[in-house]
């Protein structure tokens, strides 16, 4: 067996202790999230971000930047929402990305469409869109799955229809005005409820 000459040892034995407390730090800031998950969050989303009640969203999977981001928003009201900011005034910002990270870490439970699947009307808004409207694909910002782009657009898969719903009508209603460039209002505004009804039912089916 070949042995290691005593300056590679020398080197390995200086940098290894700030490996090991990087792993410690991040077990610990995710050790942290989870205690905050335990006392505020977990009613409404679960212990793993699998939301039981299909008016609040599903939190597993989504992107890290994206979840401290809203968080962030909640507290300094550029998302208005009064419940969410009771529940974000205590957290610090190191709280709000510790949460955004053990969230992005949590596997999502898979949902199903209840009947936009293929060939149907959620279908056609999501992947082409409508262009007699100018409505552009969700697609294009979401990707064909649903997957979004981190940090810059949510993960949509799997969310559940009623949320998405509700917060479609949010911008429609310019209730929610954290969108970038006003895109959601403007995209929201062109929807009936028939085609938000179907493009969010899909949504829910996308793996």
């Amino acid at each position: 067996m070949k042995l290691l000459k005593p300056f590679y040892i020398f080197v390995l034995l200086s940098i290894s202790p700030y490996i090991f407390a990087d792993n410690r730090d991040d077990s610990l800031e995710l050790e942290q999230a989870k205690k905050i998950v335990t006392n505020l969050c977990i009613a409404c989303h679960g212990i793993d971000g699998n939301s039981p009640l299909p008016a609040n969203p599903n939190l597993s999977g989504q992107h890290a930047g994206y979840i401290t981001k809203q968080l962030m928003q909640f507290k300094n009201g550029e998302r208005d929402n009064a419940v969410m900011k009771g529940m974000v005034a205590n957290l610090t910002e190191q709280d709000m990305i510790n949460l955004g990270s053990y969230f992005e870490q949590q596997k999502q439970n898979l949902l199903f469409a209840k009947s936009n699947g293929e060939n149907s009307l959620g279908e056609k808004i999501y992947r082409a869109g409508v262009a007699t409207k100018g409505l552009p694909a969700c697609a294009s910002c979401h990707g064909p799955a649903g997957h979004g782009i981190p940090d810059l657009y949510p993960r949509l898969n799997s969310q559940h229809a009623a949320y998405t719903i509700s917060q479609l009508n949010a911008f429609r209603l310019e209730t929610r005005m954290n969108d970038n460039a006003m895109m959601m209002r403007t995209i929201a505004q062109k929807l009936t409820d028939k085609e938000m009804n179907a493009v969010a039912d899909y949504i829910q089916g996308l793996r």
